[in-house]
């Protein structure tokens, strides 16, 4: 049973929902990345999602955009990124997602990619722009190195194209609240609940909700009907406007205390 896996068990048989923060990873540098994985755990994160660098981050709305160009402009690249998660395995065996587009990926080279992640410790592999029509090669090379394969599915997606992720995922399906790019809102929109109802038919897989998910509201009113809420953008943000580096991570531990909370 991968990480993933146990942590939703372990969560169920307490009755409680996951909560899964999102970074970028090398924003502002890889020592804070490293250190704020670490902190984040132990405040109360049960999955962190690790963002890979990429110059056209068509998804991302403009707080992670800038996160992206930060990292990318201190030469952060998937190596370093591997080898980060490498290091935090020595104190920390909270699941960790590698959150990327497929060209970093691929460039890297998929069997040395897939290799390479299971030695450092990464559990699973999330790829925004790969569709499940074309992952099958992504998704065996995957499987032989017992990762997960995250997929996404949002409240266009058609009850044909869930039941094909449902066939193909693992450790959880990403259930996306709004079509767009991500960022944060006021409200959650009104498709997100009958969005996860709709996965649960093809499915027995945990569901987490991101894209938009800021306070501790929010997260409260996704874990009633999903499994998890994935924040992101709020994260990001508070990363962004911290002056002060020595206080950066102790605040962001504390943002995880109040969502977790």
């Amino acid at each position: 049973m991968s990480r993933i896996a146990e942590k939703f068990q372990a969560l169920k048989k307490v009755e409680r929902k996951a909560l899964i923060p999102y970074i970028t990873a090398g924003d502002p540098d890889l020592a804070i990345t490293e250190q704020l994985i670490i902190k984040m755990a132990e405040c109360g994160a049960d999955i962190i999602e690790l963002g890979v660098p990429f110059s056209d981050p068509m998804a991302d709305g403009p707080v992670i955009q800038r996160a992206t160009e930060r990292a990318l402009t201190k030469g952060i690249k998937l190596v370093n990124i591997l080898d980060l998660v490498g290091r935090v395995r020595k104190v920390s065996q909270i699941p960790i997602v590698l959150f990327s587009y497929f060209n970093p990926l691929l460039q890297f080279g998929l069997e040395n990619l897939a290799k390479k992640a299971k030695e450092v410790g990464i559990d699973a592999i999330l790829v925004t722009d790969l569709s499940p029509e074309e992952s099958e090669n992504f998704l065996n090379i995957l499987k032989k190195h017992n990762l997960d394969m995250i997929f996404l599915l949002a409240p266009t997606s058609s009850d044909e194209r869930m039941a094909k992720v449902a066939k193909l995922a693992s450790g959880f399906i990403y259930a996306v609240s709004r079509t767009g790019i991500t960022g944060m809102q006021q409200k959650l929109s009104d498709t997100v609940k009958p969005l996860v109802s709709r996965i649960r038919n093809h499915t027995n897989l945990p569901i987490a909700v991101g894209f938009g998910i800021s306070n501790r509201e929010q997260v409260k009113e996704v874990c009633y009907y999903a499994d998890g809420a994935v924040v992101g953008s709020r994260i990001v943000a508070e990363i962004e406007v911290s002056r002060d580096q020595s206080e950066l991570v102790e605040k962001i531990g504390n943002l995880v205390k109040e969502l977790s909370s």
